[in-house]
């Protein structure tokens, strides 16, 4: 690395970040808290660190003693920790301040824990973001150990989403001025088909946008990082996956649906595929609550990370995206307690500690249709002693009686902004 080079980027940096047009998200810092963001691509990680920037700056603090470094920068390949230390150095022979470190997407260079490590001990701040859940493992939170907060990044919810366009959740005023509901409705169905990610806000193009994230993130951080040789197969996969997002499904079974659709791939590689899928941060899982410890491993349900990735593979997307827009909402606030429940019955979602059950449903106006969910949540709630029973829909609201157990139905939208 060049020394003058790094020169030159911190400095043109530090003019970059003062001009960046923010898109603010409700975010408290810790005033000398150290922060690590993780979160897919796009979601909005380098932007709260230009969040912190920019309330650092309007507090007094001096632009020169911002040290920020998009380690995507093409002019930063290939970097080692010794790099980092290079950095470092730069930064002393341009200015005698103590810098406050934000390292964007620093994953990308071998052994990076160690050295924001030495730098939290050696008390300056740092903020660090990651495209990778790999940096949440247990060998670099143990390195990480206590000096870092770390904090998950997902795309905008609808009440983002909503406040960014000048909605007032914060009463329901807004719901009975027709003008501003009809607003509403329609950002909602936007969200609902393409997701939160906070730049496609400004795109038409929004599918076009998606596709070019989507291939950002299965070359990029998928096939290059991990040096996957077989991508038709991977491809392949992530297809089946979203396929499938309402049901269970074993690696086997996925194994056979990939042979049955060509594909040449062994079962051991499957999980490990699965693995690569989860650490970028595009999928997650959630377990059956009831089962042997191999069966909740080997069988689980996938859901992706935001509904506009997962539109991209589906022909009639509705009921798919209804439900994996309840299990994102709910794994983001309950992680590894969320679970499904399927034995003899099937509850959507099932969270034991708050004794809550949850069924996602597009519509129950059809009599086949309300019978199967009432039957099914009601069964599943004696069974369990839940206290606490839902059906989420895009339009039904209602109170349901069946026997001893009370179900509310209620619309989506007033779901994600108010539950």
């Amino acid at each position: 690395m060049d020394k003058e080079q790094i020169k030159r980027i911190i400095v043109n940096n530090q003019q970059y970040v003062q001009k960046v047009k923010l898109m603010q998200r409700d975010f408290y810092f810790e005033e000398m808290g150290n922060y690590v963001f993780i979160g897919i691509r796009r979601a909005g990680k380098s932007f709260l660190m230009f969040q912190r920037i920019q309330e650092m700056l309007s507090t007094g603090i001096s632009s020169e003693q911002i040290l920020y470094i998009n380690f995507e920068d093409d002019r930063l390949i290939n970097l080692t920790i010794e790099d980092l230390d290079l950095i470092f150095r730069s930064y002393g022979e341009l200015y005698a301040h103590k810098p406050i470190f934000f390292f964007d997407e620093i994953q990308i260079v071998p052994g990076w824990e160690k050295f924001v490590r030495r730098l939290a001990d050696n008390n300056y701040r740092v903020y660090v973001t990651g495209s990778n859940a790999k940096m949440l493992s247990n060998e670099i939170m143990t390195t990480l150990g206590g000096r870092f907060l770390v904090k998950e990044v997902y795309p905008f919810s609808l009440k983002e989403i909503f406040s960014y366009n000048g909605i007032d959740t914060r009463s329901k005023q807004w719901e009975y001025d027709e003008n501003t509901f009809s607003k509403a409705m329609r950002l909602f169905n936007d969200y609902f088909y393409n997701g939160g990610f906070p730049e496609l806000l400004h795109f038409e193009q929004k599918r076009e946008w998606l596709r070019g994230l989507y291939q950002k993130i299965f070359f990029g951080d998928i096939v290059t990082r991990y040096n996957v040789r077989n991508k038709e197969s991977l491809r392949l996969l992530v297809k089946k996956l979203a396929e499938t997002v309402k049901h269970p499904v074993s690696y086997n079974r996925l194994k056979n649906t990939l042979a049955s659709a060509g594909a040449d791939i062994s079962i051991n590689t499957v999980p490990q595929y699965l693995n690569y899928l989860s650490e970028s941060i595009l999928i997650f899982s959630i377990r059956n609550f009831i089962g042997s410890f191999s069966e909740k491993e080997l069988s689980k349900k996938y859901y992706f990370t935001d509904n506009g990735i997962l539109n991209l593979f589906l022909f009639d997307p509705e009921t798919a995206l209804m439900e994996n827009l309840v299990a994102l909402t709910l794994y983001k606030k309950y992680k590894d307690e969320l679970y499904f429940y399927n034995k003899n019955v099937e509850a959507d979602f099932y969270v034991p500690k708050e004794k809550l059950l949850v069924q996602a449903c597009l519509k129950i106006s059809d009599d086949k249709t309300f019978i199967r969910e009432v039957s099914s949540l009601s069964s599943a709630a004696k069974y369990l002693k839940s206290e606490r029973q839902l059906i989420i829909t895009k339009d039904d609201e209602l109170s349901i009686d069946e026997g001893d157990v009370h179900i509310e139905v209620i619309p989506v939208w007033k779901w994600l902004l108010y539950s």
